[in-house]
């Protein structure tokens, strides 16, 4: 165990979420036409889910024409987004959702992995974007007491990360919002 990184991905902001998860044994090192593959298909994927996740102001009494114009492509936008979702990766075909907890140093979680120091490829899917995934490999560091698992991942650049960085920052600068609208 390498409490260093444990410590590390604790002392960051992160988010829980219900994703797709999938894992998949990965040969490491991996030879670097493949890591520079990887990290180009993360880097559009998370741009794309950065894309799909905006939200716009929501005015109902704007007459604005433009503002109208906006809002009619937004949900054109959004409609076909999520008829190629379906087409390329019908819901049953989807992996398994399960709770996620991560950030640019790693993960925790409840599925079964292989055994410690093992590196695997971890496939994340957001459910609004089902057909691009975040595949990050990841090596198995540590059991937590729950049952779940906290892997890191060993190979993020620097780009890659500030790019997680920036999704975990929306995500819960969101859920803060949420929590704060709530009666109570």
């Amino acid at each position: 165990m390498n409490s260093a990184r444990w410590n590390e991905f604790e002392q960051r902001v992160s988010i829980d979420e219900m994703l797709h998860v999938a894992t998949e044994p990965l040969a490491w090192p991996m030879p670097q036409a493949q890591a520079l593959a990887l990290a180009e298909r993360n880097g559009n994927a998370l741009a794309a889910i950065a894309a799909l996740e905006e939200r716009r102001v929501e005015a109902a009494d704007d007459d604005n024409p433009l503002v109208q114009e906006l809002r009619r492509m937004d949900a054109k936008l959004t409609a076909l987004v999520d008829i190629v979702n379906r087409l390329l990766v019908p819901p049953g075909t989807l992996p398994a959702q399960h709770l996620v907890r991560f950030n640019a140093r790693g993960a925790v979680l409840g599925v079964e992995l292989p055994l410690p120091g093992d590196t695997i490829l971890l496939s994340l899917r957001f459910e609004h974007c089902r057909s691009l995934p975040l595949e990050l490999p990841a090596a198995r560091e540590l059991q937590l007491d729950d049952g779940r698992t906290f892997v890191c991942f060993p190979a993020m650049n620097d780009a890659l990360g500030d790019a997680i960085e920036r999704l975990v920052f929306r995500h819960h600068r969101r859920k803060v919002a949420e929590a704060r609208q709530l009666p109570g």
